[in-house]
């Protein structure tokens, strides 16, 4: 199985087109590195890929990326599909940038399903087939599982009448090596069953949006109170009921990798107290490009 981390950032990447904040200006400048929203790709055999999310950076994602390269026919992808992990714009605008995919396949919860901006619209210019996700896929080697870890819905989505799950994680493995890989962007708690969900993975890519519970308020966004903060639906690294410290707990081999960054967090400084602290709890913080092989 090969993976590649085509994106780490939240929504609006880093630097945001309209923030001035310490990180997205040292971002700007190139003293740290510029993060484009999170993305991942996953290929079993690595001739057919998946995405899971697609972000509104998808078009410079996919061309950056040389396994995601078309041909040798004009109109040859390895594109064969997308994984949702929820319905958030910032997970699924890049599928408007997808229209022209000739029969893709899109997996997801069944209440994104049934209101993601992106179907309607999409159909109309070529069919793809739409998948509910509430159990397990094999696709060749590649078997995919799925955990229903929160019932936060995107805001278009407020008045939609539907059952959650609304944001879930994935758990990838290949059948002929055994290798495993979890990703999960947005916790909004350490859900349960999750520690079984990611037991024996080498590598679990795990929300990374917030490395403090009161940091959006403290920072460039000293208007959102921490309860507002909260609702987005993003665990915080630090903290005693933070990820960190379950991750301290955790047995074993795993790889934990923090993604999903916020402009507002530390984290973006690679130099910062706080990835000294993340490094010594024996995780660390994905960028943009990483290419695993498990």
């Amino acid at each position: 199985m090969r993976v590649v981390v085509l994106g780490t950032a939240a929504g609006g990447g880093v630097p945001q087109w309209n923030c001035a904040c310490a990180n997205c200006c040292s971002a700007r400048e190139g003293t740290t590195v510029s993060r484009t929203q999170d993305c991942l790709a996953v290929s079993g055999d690595g001739t057919e890929w998946y995405l899971v999310n697609a972000s509104p950076d998808i078009r410079h994602q996919l061309t950056a990326c040389p396994a995601l390269v078309p041909g040798p026919g004009p109109r040859q992808t390895p594109l064969r599909g997308v994984f949702l992990t929820d319905g958030e714009l910032d997970h699924t605008l890049g599928l408007f940038q997808l229209k022209e995919a000739e029969g893709l396949r899109v997996w997801a919860p069944a209440a994104v399903l049934g209101s993601v901006a992106a179907r309607k619209i999409v159909d109309s210019y070529r069919p793809w087939e739409w998948e509910p996700l509430d159990g397990g896929v094999l696709l060749g080697n590649l078997r995919v599982d799925v955990l229903a870890v929160s019932d936060k819905r995107p805001k278009y989505a407020a008045d939609v009448v539907a059952e959650g799950p609304w944001v879930v994680a994935y758990r990838f493995t290949d059948t002929a090596t055994g290798g495993a890989l979890v990703y999960a962007p947005c916790l909004a708690q350490w859900p349960e069953g999750f520690d079984e969900f990611c037991a024996g993975a080498d590598y679990v890519l795990l929300d990374g949006s917030f490395h403090e519970p009161e940091e959006m308020a403290t920072t460039t966004h000293g208007d959102v109170p921490s309860p507002a903060q909260s609702a987005m639906g993003h665990l915080p690294v630090a903290g005693p009921n933070g990820s960190l410290a379950r991750i301290r707990r955790m047995p074993g081999r795993t790889r934990w990798l923090y993604t999903h960054v916020n402009n507002t967090n530390p984290v973006l400084d690679p130099s910062s107290a706080e990835v000294a602290t993340i490094v010594e709890a024996g995780a660390g913080i994905a960028t943009d490009g990483t290419v695993l092989r498990l």
